[in-house]
């Protein structure tokens, strides 16, 4: 009997989703365990495993569509069993389609222009047929330009947007309309060499809208290609989600920010001593992060979260640290790291990274957090802010460490300085609370005794 393979939903949050890759093709026999497609959610790329066996009938649904989760993906069963009918996956209400109109007399095809030998674009000696069909793209004022307005455009290299009608049905834009914006335009006066026209036909670029560095203006292949390199990206699930979250997070909490410098000189010299004299190879984001957590545990409400008119205190410490990666940026979450050691916190943070940068991340990894760092201290940046995760109060970010010379025992000296930043949330964290945290913080990280406690 044929078995109906379904997207899981991969977390909370997660309505719809997308098949970012499939792994297997029709006619693959698939075993448990095997990697059918890949999964982009809002924050990583995940592999779903086939939970059954047989013989992959047919793909339901193709890479790079968007669907509701839980939607049958493809149908496994016996070789050459009949495949059932699989209900139609609902998708946006489309917009009512226009009535039927007359089919007009078939029109002489429009010549395609080309660069004459100066390179302006020759004229198309083509009589004018007034078109009748609808188009599915709207434009000025929701007129539909004829099929035969659409082709002149796309033929000349110019954008029906700015095309206005003038008098075509129900306000339509016509050839008509087309041949008399390439008259006004300036168009016919446009200087392109032919490679660059045949690239910018390819790649749909609008001619009018690319300036020439060419002699006299004329536009060239390197014209042509630095407006390709300009044309909009859309951006993947990564990018939009991180958009909608911090817009949302600066929009909707109050931030302001501490910043205090740390002196992480002793502690620098510490972690060589370990490294050179027992072997033990600990970063300085684990002293950092261990810091944090235990200075959380002081704080409470630093630790705390929003929700509606209540300020929630959590008991745990589960220490997001952000994890830059090819798309954007992920947290994961290290749960527990005020009772974790040292070494526990590097071994889970490098690991989490790795998952991260290779996109094996699951969502259960990255919930459940309370604060987040973000440590850019190995990009040699003097000072930064960071943008609160929502649904939590605070996050830090912790720029590099720097020589600088200051007073140190009343002589100058130049010290290990590292700044660190604070941003918090006005409704819960109060200037002082953020400024006794933040202080509590640096103390931390200047105590070689709490460190040798800690080891």
């Amino acid at each position: 009997m044929a078995t109906l393979v379904p997207i899981p939903k991969l977390g909370q949050s997660e309505e719809t989703v997308s098949i970012d890759s499939w792994r297997v093709k029709e006619g693959d026999v698939i075993k448990k365990g095997d990697v059918l497609f890949e999964v982009e959610t809002d924050k990583a790329v995940l592999e779903v495993e086939s939970q059954f066996e047989g013989t992959l009938l047919k793909i339901i649904v193709p890479a790079g569509r968007e669907v509701p989760v839980m939607s049958t993906a493809c149908v496994l069963g016996e070789p050459g069993e009949t495949v059932p009918e699989i209900p139609a996956i609902s998708a946006p209400a489309a917009a009512p389609a226009a009535p039927p109109a007359p089919k007009p007399a078939a029109p002489q095809p429009a010549a395609v222009p080309v660069p004459n030998s100066t390179g302006q674009v020759q004229k198309a000696n083509v009589p004018f047929e007034p078109a009748f069909a609808a188009a599915s793209v709207p434009v000025l004022n929701l007129s539909r330009p004829s099929p035969r307005a659409r082709k002149f455009a796309r033929d000349f290299l110019i954008d029906l947007k700015q095309v206005t009608s003038t008098g075509g049905p129900s306000g339509r834009v016509t050839e008509q309309d087309v041949r008399n914006y390439l008259e006004t335009s300036g168009y016919y006066a446009k200087k392109i060499t032919p490679s660059a026209f045949n690239l910018a036909k390819k790649e749909n670029i609008e001619l009018l809208a690319v300036d020439g560095s060419g002699d006299n203006g004329r536009v060239t292949l390197a014209d042509i290609k630095a407006a390709i390199a300009e044309k909009p990206q859309e951006m993947n699930a990564m990018r939009r989600i991180i958009a909608q979250r911090l817009t949302r997070s600066k929009q909707t909490i109050p931030h302001f920010y501490v910043t205090v410098s740390v002196d992480m000189t002793a502690l620098l010299a510490k972690r060589k001593r370990l490294k050179d004299e027992e072997g033990i190879n600990l970063s300085v984001n684990v002293f950092i992060v261990k810091a944090a957590a235990l200075t959380l545990k002081e704080f409470p409400y630093v630790n705390a979260a929003v929700q509606g008119n209540a300020i929630v205190r959590r008991s745990k410490v589960n220490i997001g640290v952000a994890v830059s990666v090819e798309n954007g940026l992920v947290v994961p979450v290290v749960n527990h790291t005020d009772r974790q050691a040292l070494d526990e916190i590097q071994a889970e943070i490098a690991e989490l990274a790795e998952k991260a940068r290779t996109n094996k991340l699951t969502p259960d990894e990255m919930k459940g957090g309370t604060f987040t760092i973000s440590n850019m201290g190995m990009l040699n940046v003097e000072n930064f802010g960071a943008i609160i995760n929502p649904g939590e109060a605070a996050i830090l970010a912790v720029a590099s460490c720097i020589p600088t010379p200051v007073v140190y025992d009343g002589q100058i000296a130049v010290r290990e300085m590292m700044k660190v930043t604070l941003s918090a949330d006005h409704r819960v964290v109060d200037g002082a609370m953020g400024a006794e945290f933040l202080n509590a913080f640096k103390n931390k990280l200047e105590d070689p005794e709490l460190w040798e406690k800690l080891m």
